[in-house]
């Protein structure tokens, strides 16, 4: 199974993770409540995720999905629902 994350602004689909990816994601990053399907990305984030051990391919996918910009929030759907 894998996860789909989406620009939360557009709302256009960005990459799919596994399950394994998103689960250190979500371990990592503060989710604000339990219906919470959203993460803020921004380079200080792939920082602290690079430094807790994040796989390379996560990384990189976290890196293009920034590119240029300052930030971004980043919502994810499993299976076609929000988790």
């Amino acid at each position: 199974m894998a996860v789909q994350l989406s620009d939360k602004e557009s709302g256009h689909p960005i990459f799919t993770v596994t399950d394994e990816q998103f689960d250190f994601l979500a371990a990592a990053l503060e989710e604000e409540s339990t219906t919470d399907t959203d993460y803020f990305i921004d380079e200080a984030t792939i920082e602290m995720l690079e430094s807790d051990g994040a796989d390379e391919e996560l990384l990189d996918i976290l890196r293009t999905i920034l590119a240029d910009r300052d930030g971004v929030e980043v919502n994810w759907e499993r299976d076609g629902r929000s988790i």
